[in-house]
């Protein structure tokens, strides 16, 4: 049996590791180019049948994954959509492990369980959502979308007579999703898992901008004049931040008796900015919102919100009692809005980053990795051999790089542009990485950790100068 008073030793080690970690990212390489074979063979210690002490797991899991953590936590990792942890988050988080509760109902941990009531209660004030909106918390936006579209198919299916929860869809009219053709992949992992079907969303045509405009959405809603309708609207699409015009695109869906889904998995917080919150002007509107806390907010992993208008629909699609639970009719029981039973409390490192924040920070650091981003991306395009294919209207932006070879075409610049991305994470120094956008390759620049300094960007743009210079004299 494990002697309980372990805990206070290993855990001290633990703290010390952790800061080692923290305190030396500005100093160690961002990307983690390791052998996977080796790796394996570090990690795969022999299972044996007495055990192994604590401490030597604590060191073999530094020692075994050294060179092997990527850099994602510090201010130079611009690969895909992810923020660090704000200390207070990080705190938080080490304490939630440390409580190990159960944050089913709030009778298993009544702390944890107000603690998310109230983040919601933030959550919505903050992005300037309705008052009255229930609001899950899941692992991410992609059990968000799950979330909100099994509201959503509930609500829709009621108004035609049907019982989704009781009946399943057979015999249920089917449900079609239109949306505009660079919706996220977790739209489409969603609408399988919920039985919907790959084949119920519709692709429609989005302009030069990225967006879905009024007069394709409206031949489509006329299409399925009459079926159940989701309306799926984007708040900050992956690759060149593009926002729908929800003023425009909500207003039509109403009036086809559509339920409108927003899809912010970071884009939603910048309605938490005065200077970016134009943007998702009249998507107050929509039936449903999904935003990660893991992104902008700098939560750790795991962590999303979904967010639905009408609590009747989503606690319909949620909500299980049964006998052996203990309930307080004042208290929320977060097992009813989320569609997972056992649970990592994890609204209490949302809870401590917003209060952390405030609204002048949470403003601060949409508004300051948005600069950083736009001034990474304006600066790499300058550079000789380079190409600005979209200038951040947030803090997501697109460069690409051109073969220097007598006669390059189109392909040979795709896959220059890749070996680019590859030299640059080679040198440890920034992590971009790479996307097809209209059909060229191009190197992606994500900005949102609250650790981001300009030392960084410039870091970051001096390590694009070098490893074009190198690959262009042949070095």
């Amino acid at each position: 049996m494990t002697d309980k008073f372990v805990y206070r030793s290993l855990l001290k080690k633990t703290v010390e590791q952790s800061l080692d970690y923290l305190e030396t990212l500005d100093t160690s390489p961002v990307s983690a180019p390791v052998d996977y074979a080796g790796l394996y063979a570090h990690l795969d210690h022999p299972l044996t049948g007495a055990g192994t002490d604590s401490e030597t797991i604590l060191n073999d899991l530094v020692t075994d994954s050294r060179g092997a953590i990527t850099g994602s936590a510090g201010g130079r990792f611009f690969g895909w959509v992810r923020g660090g942890s704000l200390p207070a988050a990080l705190a938080a988080d080490w304490l939630t492990a440390a409580w190990d509760q159960n944050a089913s109902i709030y009778a298993s941990g009544p702390a944890v369980a107000v603690m998310e009531e109230i983040a919601g209660k933030w959550i919505k004030e903050l992005l300037n959502l309705p008052v009255e909106a229930s609001i899950g918390f899941v692992t991410g936006s992609q059990m968000a979308h799950v979330t909100c579209l099994a509201a959503a198919r509930h609500y829709l299916l009621a108004r035609h007579g049907h019982d989704v929860e009781a009946d399943g869809l057979s015999g249920a009219p089917q449900i079609h999703i239109l949306t505009g053709c660079h919706r996220h992949g977790s739209i489409d992992r969603a609408v399988r898992l919920l039985g919907l079907g790959r084949n119920s969303v519709v692709d429609l045509p989005i302009n030069s901008q990225g967006q879905l405009t009024a007069k394709s959405l409206e031949k489509a809603l006329k299409d399925h004049a009459g079926q159940p309708v989701i309306v799926l609207l984007q708040a900050g699409d992956l690759n060149i931040g593009a926002f729908d015009p929800f003023d425009e695109l909500i207003p039509l869906a109403r009036r086809y008796g559509a339920w409108v889904h927003v899809d912010g998995a970071f884009g939603l917080w910048v309605a938490a900015s005065p200077k970016y919150r134009h943007l998702v002007k009249g998507y107050e509107q929509a039936d449903s919102w999904v935003t990660d806390g893991h992104k902008w907010l700098n939560v750790p992993y795991d962590c999303g919100y979904a967010i639905i208008a009408h609590p009747e629909a989503h606690f319909a699609a949620m909500a299980y009692q049964a006998s052996y639970m203990v309930y307080n009719k004042e208290a929320r029981d977060p097992l009813d809005w989320n569609p997972e039973w056992s649970r990592r409390a994890r609204g209490v490192p949302t809870y401590a980053a917003i209060r952390q924040l405030g609204r002048d920070g949470l403003a601060n650091l949409v508004e300051r990795t948005c600069g950083y981003a736009r001034e990474i991306a304006v600066r790499i395009g300058a550079l000789p051999g380079a190409e600005l294919i979209s200038e951040p209207r947030i803090n997501q932006g697109l460069v690409r790089y051109l073969d220097p070879s007598p006669g390059a075409t189109e392909a040979d610049h795709n896959r220059w542009t890749d070996r680019v991305i590859e030299e640059i994470q080679q040198t440890g120094e920034a992590f971009f990485g790479g996307t097809t956008w209209q059909g060229k390759r191009c190197m992606r620049i994500s900005v949102c950790n609250w650790q981001t300094t300009p030392e960084d960007v410039d870091r970051a743009v001096n390590a694009v100068k070098d490893a074009l210079e190198r690959l262009q004299s042949g070095r």
